[in-house]
């Protein structure tokens, strides 16, 4: 199993050349297909012209945008080149998360930002990864705002609680972990006592080691009682050096609300590296 075709999203936030930059890098190691989907925050022209004054506004904006756009379809074509990887470009248009969110489903692997609250331009809209996430029918990867992550995937740490969310994002990281040189498996549960999630930790880490992957360890970390699941992860894989964290996405959408279950909201907010995350 590997990646044939990657999903990047583009924007002009601060943030959007790296995670280009680590597109292209995944793209050259699986030898797959590189789809850039340009998507920024798009006002409506109708909130504009009904208010005095402001229809100059939204015209300058649209031209900025236009511009915005050129800029990164234009390095996106001399990357790919330089990179010698095949790919695609794509505007999103008005309506950026319909556009992703259907895009995304013909990729193997979708590569996001994390929101960036300090960044106006990485704005796409609310909640745009976790919708994204909860959406896609297959794995995001989303990388976050801080820091530098030249390699990916090379230590992984999973988080395990035998549900069907963490089997899909395990599935779905296989590229990831049989080319990973450490794989650890956290048996990540609300209560962290012992259980049956230990047979199902190792039934795991055969079944892991069955498709070729290195010698899986599997790991149990306390917290306290301030701690919740989501920071105990969080902190678990900084002290252990992880580039890679996969686990499952919980969460739903109600009428007009995103309600995310407590870890996946917690990583989704403060994350230190990479997170692979499927639902």
């Amino acid at each position: 199993m590997t990646y044939k075709t990657l999903m990047v999203h583009l924007d002009p936030s601060a943030r959007a050349n790296a995670r280009f930059s680590l597109a292209l890098k995944l793209a050259r190691t699986y030898g797959a297909y590189l789809d850039g989907v340009f998507g920024a925050f798009e006002p409506r022209a109708g909130d504009f012209y009904v208010m005095a004054g402001t229809s100059e506004y939204y015209e300058a904006h649209t031209q900025l945008r236009a511009e915005q756009r050129g800029a990164m379809e234009r390095l996106f074509h001399a990357e790919l080149a330089r990179a010698q990887v095949k790919g695609h470009w794509h505007a999103a248009g008005a309506n950026p998360v319909a556009a992703l969110m259907q895009r995304s489903r013909t990729a193997d692997l979708t590569i996001v930002g994390q929101a960036d609250l300090d960044d106006p331009e990485a704005h796409v809209a609310d909640n745009f990864p976790e919708t994204l996430v909860l959406g896609a029918g297959g794995p995001v990867l989303v990388v976050p705002y801080a820091g530098q992550f030249d390699s990916v995937g090379t230590r992984v740490l999973i988080a395990w609680n035998g549900s069907r969310e963490a089997a899909r994002a395990v599935h779905d990281a296989m590229p990831f972990i049989t080319r990973a040189s450490r794989v650890s498996i956290a048996a990540a549960s609300t209560t962290f006592t012992p259980s049956s999630s230990q047979a199902s930790c190792d039934d795991l880490a055969a079944m892991l080691g069955r498709h070729g992957a290195p010698e899986v360890d599997i790991v149990r970390f306390d917290r306290s009682a301030s701690e919740s699941t989501g920071e105990a992860l969080l902190s678990y894989a900084a002290d252990g050096g992880f580039d890679l964290l996969v686990m499952g996405a919980y969460g739903h959408a109600r009428v007009q609300e995103l309600v995310l279950g407590g870890a996946t909201h917690t990583v989704l907010g403060s994350m230190t590296l990479p997170v692979l995350m499927s639902h």
